[in-house]
């Protein structure tokens, strides 16, 4: 048995106490570049409290192998953990009652702090089985997000916030960390972080201007210029760009596998005290 001391909170609670302070969280986002009110609301946004890191688990491009690397490198870090549980469910997807993209795809929580989740919301998970999840959550056309942010421990009840990352597999219509984020303060500009060796490429011959990625993009990080798609520096590397373009004139390109999962791993160590054991 894995768990030791007092569980946090019930799935119950955390779905009253998400769907309580929802308003108020969405109101922030939306206000965190207003003049004078961004001081008060962006340190609660501030890094390394609130930082999230996308993978691109679900996006196609053109070699096949290359599609499989974004899931190998989530294999790669969920083969350094332990302790993993899976949620039987997507609270954010759940509150809002979606009907885009399945429910029963919920997070995955990492780390020690991670044992004193309440077993209502989901179940201990092997390794083999995280990994069937993220194939699942992939073929969902789900985007892997490595979150670390104060608000989930919060809302499940747990104290010790350094020994715990979330892996959420999100979606554009419901995700909290995801929506109302095109007009954001200055800490928020810095929550989500893209893996340095993933970017999106253009090709200026394909592009029409017709700016349904532009349209499309949760951080309105893609301009038009000159009629055609300009990536900007605020870009995450998520791909969902990619399914927007009916051109098909978007590309991801990535570094290798290795070099991808030794920057993610570098990325967590530097905000939390998981313990990363060497990758099977």
């Amino acid at each position: 048995m894995k768990y030791f001391g007092r569980y946090g909170t019930s799935k119950r609670f955390a779905r009253i106490l998400v769907a309580s302070s929802w308003p108020v969280i969405i109101a922030g986002k939306r206000l965190s570049n207003v003049p004078l009110l961004r001081w008060i609301i962006n340190p609660f946004f501030k890094r390394p409290h609130n930082e999230l890191t996308v993978i691109p688990i679900q996006a196609a491009v053109e070699k096949p192998e290359s599609a499989l690397i974004p899931r190998r490198v989530m294999e790669g870090l969920l083969s350094m953990i332990d302790d993993i549980f899976i949620f039987d469910e997507c609270v954010c997807r759940s509150i809002c009652g979606c009907s885009e993209k399945p429910k029963n795809i919920g997070c995955m929580a990492l780390g020690p702090s991670a044992r004193r989740i309440h077993p209502s919301h989901g179940r201990w998970a092997s390794q083999e089985e995280a990994f069937a999840h993220v194939d699942r959550a992939a073929r969902a056309g789900l985007v892997a997000n490595v979150a670390h942010t104060w608000i989930d421990s919060v809302a499940f009840g747990l104290s010790d916030f350094r020994s715990l990352m979330f892996i959420c597999f999100c979606d554009d219509c419901c995700c909290i960390f995801r929506r109302h984020m095109k007009s954001r303060g200055p800490n928020l500009d810095k929550a989500y972080r893209k893996l340095p060796g993933i970017g999106i490429t253009v090709n200026g011959e394909l592009c029409t201007g017709c700016g349904s990625c532009v349209d499309g993009c949760f951080l309105h990080a893609i301009d038009l210029r000159d009629g055609t798609a300009y990536i900007t520096g605020d870009c995450a590397g998520c791909g969902r760009c990619l399914d927007a373009c009916a051109q098909g004139a978007l590309a991801l390109h990535m570094d290798s596998e290795g070099e991808l999962l030794d920057q993610l791993v570098r990325r967590i160590k530097s905000l939390s005290t998981i313990p990363l054991n060497n990758p099977r």
